[in-house]
């Protein structure tokens, strides 16, 4: 069993429909993965503040509204993270500072373009397209 601290996970979405997305290579599928900004819970920290913090380490992006969308695990299997995922609009574009180790980039594609993506295999990142079909939901009715 792999024990985990929690981690967050942010999916940012600007006034024009476009969800920002970051590229980055993950070692252990050996491939550059679209995903949303995500990242570590440091202990005893509170999801609402790790989540900001995030988006803007890896994208620059600032947002003026947050909303808390659920939790769930990302592999109860063998690991008992549980990962916080929120909602962020009014968007602010800054300069990104991703932590030394990481290689990340970020593109804002139209979510109907992501919705396209999981369907033909592009997105493979299950917190994406978890959020990805959650946040197409939520504005679509």
């Amino acid at each position: 069993m792999v024990l985990h601290p929690g981690a967050v996970a942010v999916i940012a979405v600007t006034a024009e429909k476009e969800v920002i997305l970051v590229k980055q290579y993950r070692y252990p599928v050996k491939e550059v993965l679209y995903e949303i900004p995500a990242g570590k819970l440091e202990p005893g920290e509170d999801p609402a503040v790790c989540a900001p913090r995030e988006l803007a380490e890896e994208t620059g992006f600032l947002a003026e509204k947050w909303e808390k969308l659920g939790t769930f695990y990302t592999a109860p299997g063998f690991s008992n993270e549980t990962m916080h995922l929120f909602y962020a609009t009014g968007l602010r574009a800054e300069e990104a500072h991703p932590d030394p180790d990481e290689i990340i980039t970020y593109e804002k594609i139209p979510l109907r373009k992501a919705w396209e993506m999981i369907r033909t295999g592009q997105i493979k990142d299950g917190k994406t397209i978890l959020a990805i079909l959650w946040i197409e939901q939520m504005i679509t009715d």
